[in-house]
């Protein structure tokens, strides 16, 4: 639609019915948007909007423009200042998307935090080739240039990349390693039929009531089965202090820091909307709609209970990790702004 062109006029001509049009235009590229994000093809798009008679009133093309507005959003995502965030607990994981340019499977490693005042917060996202020790440096190191705070603990699988990396970056941070990983790495090590009998004394000792009484435990477990499963025990055994350091902190955050399990049920929902593409076209289009849907995705997640009593030894954990950087300190606040 033109608007009219008025002449010799002292009023400037508003046409209502464009200002409508236009609103609807706008609202009709948001949805386009969000169907697209929500598992919908470009070419189930295209075939959705038509007119009474079956013309297309979107081209794939048309639909494609529309969402690089996705890269966009993205791109301003990973330019924030980090600093204003007061990150507790980092959570880092990465997921694999198909791209035709690449000859495996391209990496996407992400971060997400409870923050102080005990809400979740996606951090970071970065296309990589591989989770490499490189990879995972150049990923922590540019969080860090960004003015992220060192965390009082990592939560990461066990990949010797992730774990180098973390070493290197945050140093003064404890490292959790993630109880479910280690439960599959344990699980492949034992017959089938004993996998269930096994890991429900896995589980207890990871899950028991204090420290002491899980180190009493890992040492009548191995003593058990060190010579019926002796791969197995090697492998509970290797890094046994990190599947322990939940119990540094508050008893009711250790459930939500044993485990990397919220950023990997984000993924699950991120491969069911992704699935529709056999491969991304190229590394902007897989990475603006992976943002896009993990975005959306930590918009619903709740926050944990921070009371003042669990501040106060989070802040003298802190202390005693950073003595000397006064900026350090562990301070509540309203992330929201």
């Amino acid at each position: 639609m033109k608007a009219p062109r008025v002449r010799e006029s002292e009023e400037e001509f508003v046409s209502q019915i464009l200002e409508r049009v236009e609103y609807l235009e706008k609202e009709v590229k948001k949805l386009t948007m969000e169907m697209y994000v929500r598992g919908l093809s470009t070419r189930d798009i295209e075939e959705t909007f038509i007119d009474s008679e079956g013309h297309k009133l979107l081209s794939k093309s048309t639909v494609s423009k529309i969402n690089e507005k996705l890269q966009e959003e993205h791109e301003k995502f990973s330019q924030r200042d980090l600093s204003l965030f007061d990150v507790v607990y980092l959570f880092v994981d990465g997921v694999y998307e198909a791209v035709r340019e690449y000859t495996d499977n391209q990496a996407l490693l992400c971060a997400w935090g409870i923050m102080s005042d005990g809400t979740k917060q996606m951090i970071s996202l970065m296309t990589v080739q591989s989770e490499s020790h490189t990879a995972w440096e150049m990923f922590f190191e540019d969080m860090l240039s960004r003015g992220l705070r060192q965390p009082l603990a990592v939560i990461a699988d066990g990949g010797k990349g992730a774990k180098q990396a973390i070493i290197k970056s945050f140093p003064k941070a404890h490292r959790q390693r993630c109880i479910a990983h280690k439960m599959r790495n344990l699980a492949v090590k034992l017959p089938t039929d004993k996998q269930e009998e096994v890991l429900k004394e896995v589980r207890e000792i990871y899950y028991a009531a204090e420290y002491d009484e899980a180190k009493e435990r890992s040492a009548k477990f191995i003593e058990k089965y060190i010579d019926q499963y002796p791969s197995m025990v090697k492998c509970f055994n290797e890094d046994i202090e990190a599947c322990l350091v939940h119990f540094k902190f508050p008893s009711e955050h250790r459930h939500f820091i044993r485990s990397t399990n919220l950023l990997e049920r984000a993924f699950g929902e991120e491969k069911r909307r992704t699935k529709v593409f056999p491969q991304h076209a190229n590394e902007k289009a897989l990475t603006g709609l992976v943002f896009a849907v993990l975005w959306r995705a930590s918009k619903k997640w709740m926050r944990i209970p921070m009371t003042d009593t669990d501040l106060i030894l989070l802040r003298n954990l802190r202390k005693l990790i950073c003595p000397n950087d006064n900026n350090q300190v562990l301070i509540s606040y309203d992330l929201a702004a």
